[in-house]
């Protein structure tokens, strides 16, 4: 059985990170030589730490399952990364950006983290900025900021929408240099089967060549995964086709706790679904909502005579929309949390008030915002009295210049100019707060094993604030982990090279191809997809925006029956030794079917609401999250025990010395 120890350091809040610091072992450069680290995952946070690991002195291994690191996830954020610089000189600081990140987590995340990255926060932006990421600068030179839901400053900095891809490439270009030296051994279009434990500790990983099916064994002295999010449970959701659980939950399997699987974020600005065929869904960047309004028809007749296309939107007065956000949460308007707006936009389109065929989506909209550029522009180029002709012209290229690629990528999907109509969004799944549990060092509960990033739960709590999953990343990837994981390693400058032709060894690489075989042993009657969709409508239907217990327990029975008959029933074609993309899907759904289970389990047994989990059991009279502090103010982390049904709860309970608990408002 694990262990669970948060190892959260004592003294004051602010003190913490610089004592734990000054505490911990360190390993000196001459030993670090002869200290191998794998890292699972090459995004953000993965190759991030790997490139630093590497840079200390180590000698790092990589893997990852696209063919080539720069096609990691994290390419798709948007909208930004926070940081607390007060570059606008409009009230921010480390405790305001630890608040914020506290609060929008509805007062379920760690303390001593969450200060840790906000007090590394500014770092990062150096970091990144001698690494010539292109943030947006204003006139003057200097850094541009924008807001995000839930705080009431600007802390974002942005490189237009490609934010993600921009840090990616910094990330890959130290990496690139590290792998030039000979201190990082790629492996692209390599997937982790499963973790080799020796003695108990993680020493190694059992890989597959994605190419030439060859099955690898690779040791090392710890393990980091760094392997993002499992938002795919749901089949829909705005993460790449090949995201996936497979790496968390097999060291789940080998006694990593998996800590808060029910906490996932639904985004409340993403393209709506378009059909049955559809494979996944696209995001509208958040940093959109600092100039998109949005809204809906007030009455119900304007509203069914847009779904029938009887009325365009740009046709109704302004005294006929519902500016709903605006209206029920006036101090933030159209910058709620995530998932307040959310849930806001399906309370509208539930009510009959959606705007799309389906009657599943809400207007995003910017014409006020190109007037509003328009005529400053207007102004400051000395245009006295433009017509409202040139007003939207210099609008739209002040909107462009923000958000060009974003616009272009919607209308392509589209096929409707966003300049001229409305975009329509509606919530989508987007990212997971849970993951696995670790400790103030991110280590999981199997020593040698580190988890960094989304694969972890440390920092968000119930719901993560926008543009904080990029800081996390690099917060872990370049300034904490790489301290924190030479106190474990400082224990094996004697060790030596750990052998791959042992007995762990050869026990895991049997049970990957055990599984393989078993997996390509169905009968044949449906396809991996067909697995996939099927536990995709369960767990949006009843595990999804809104949750009831009643619900619930069905998902946990349907979703066990599921994956009794996909074991029996899957068609897996090809051969194991060689290239085979379906058996990739196939093991990478058999675990989903698992862990849908057990997030099914954990809304369940959580009896509140509190951020992205909404019981309906559990509301205020406005309908809003209502949250108990007395009886669920902890990490729910749950230990393997065979089956997800039988998985046993252990309790982190978490301490607020620093924060009084306030039930969360954004009026």
């Amino acid at each position: 059985m694990g262990i669970m120890d948060s190892k959260i350091p004592s003294g004051p809040l602010a003190d913490k990170w610089t004592k734990h610091k000054n505490d911990i072992n360190l390993v000196n450069p001459a030993n670090k030589r002869n200290i191998d680290v794998i890292v699972v995952g090459t995004g953000l946070a993965g190759g991030a730490a790997a490139a630093t690991l590497a840079e200390l002195g180590y000698n790092v291994k990589t893997f990852c399952y696209q063919d080539s690191p720069r096609r990691a996830h994290s390419i798709a954020a948007q909208g930004g990364i926070n940081a607390a610089k007060n570059y606008q000189g409009d009230g921010d600081s480390n405790y305001r950006l630890f608040y914020d990140t506290i609060k929008g987590g509805d007062y379920r995340s760690r303390e001593a983290n969450v200060y840790r990255l906000a007090e590394v926060s500014g770092n990062i932006i150096d970091q990144c900025v001698a690494q010539g990421v292109p943030f947006a600068r204003e006139y003057g030179g200097m850094l541009d900021n924008r807001s995000f839901g839930g705080v009431l400053v600007s802390r974002t900095f942005y490189a237009k929408g490609q934010t993600g891809q921009q840090l990616l490439l910094g990330a890959y270009s130290a990496m690139n240099r590290q792998i030039n030296r000979g201190k990082i051994q790629a492996y692209n279009r390599h997937e982790m089967m499963d973790l080799v434990l020796v003695d108990g500790k993680a020493r190694g990983i059992i890989a597959r060549d994605l190419v030439s099916g060859e099955i690898e064994r690779h040791s090392a002295h710890a393990v980091v995964l760094a392997t993002g999010g499992y938002g795919n449970v749901f089949f829909l959701s705005t993460n790449a086709m090949g995201s996936n659980v497979m790496a968390a939950w097999r060291a789940h399997r080998k006694g990593a706790f998996f800590a808060n699987p029910c906490f996932t974020q639904i985004h409340p600005t993403c393209i709506p679904v378009s059909g049955e065929h559809q494979s996944k869904l696209t995001l509208m960047s958040e940093s959109l909502r600092n100039d998109g309004r949005i809204w809906v028809p007030k009455k119900m007749e304007d509203a069914v005579a847009i779904r029938e296309g009887k009325l365009k939107p740009t046709q109704l007065a302004e005294e006929d929309r519902d500016y709903y956000l605006e209206r029920r949460y006036p101090a933030f308007g159209n910058l709620v949390p995530r998932d307040v707006a959310s849930r806001a936009a399906k309370e509208r389109c539930d009510a009959g008030f959606g705007v799309n065929k389906t009657g599943e989506a809400v207007y995003l909209d910017f014409a006020s915002a190109i007037k509003r550029y328009g005529k400053e522009k207007a102004l400051t180029s000395g245009l006295k009295n433009p017509d409202e002709a040139t007003i939207i012209k210099l609008g739209e290229e002040v909107i462009e210049a923000k958000y060009g690629n974003l616009f272009q990528m919607y209308e392509k999907i589209v096929d409707e100019n966003p300049y001229k109509t409305p975009m329509m969004i509606y919530p989508a799944v987007h990212y997971t707060m849970g993951g696995l549990w670790v400790d103030y060092n991110l280590q999981t509960t199997i020593p040698g094993c580190y988890a960094a990033g989304e694969a972890n739960f440390s920092d968000h709590g119930a719901n993560r604030l926008g543009a904080s999953a990029l800081m996390q990343g690099l917060a872990d990837g370049y300034f904490v982990l790489p301290y924190t994981i030479g106190d474990y390693l400082s224990h094996d400058i004697r060790t030596g090279k750990i052998p791959t032709d042992s007995a762990a060894f050869d026990e895991a690489e049997k049970q990957v191809r055990d599984r393989m075989e078993k997996l390509m042993g169905g009968s044949g009657i449906h396809s991996v997809d067909y697995y996939h969709k099927k536990l995709g409508k369960i767990m949006w239907n009843k595990c999804g925006m809104a949750r009831n217990a009643k619900e619930l327990e069905e998902a946990v029975k349907e979703i066990s029956d599921l994956r009794k008959d996909f074991w029996e029933n899957v068609k897996v074609p090809g051969t194991i030794d060689s290239k085979n993309q379906e058996l990739e899907k196939a093991g990478r759904v058999a675990d989903f079917l698992e862990l849908g289970e057990l997030f099914a389990k954990d809304a369940l047994h959580r009896n509140e609401s509190c951020g992205g989990h909404f019981r309906e059991e559990y509301q205020t009279e406005e309908g809003e999250a209502l949250r108990d502090d007395k009886n669920f103010k902890y990490v729910a982390a749950w230990e393997f025990a065979g089956e997800p049904k039988d998985a046993k709860l252990h309790k982190e309970d978490l301490v607020y010395d620093n924060i009084e608990l306030k039930t969360r408002s954004y009026k």
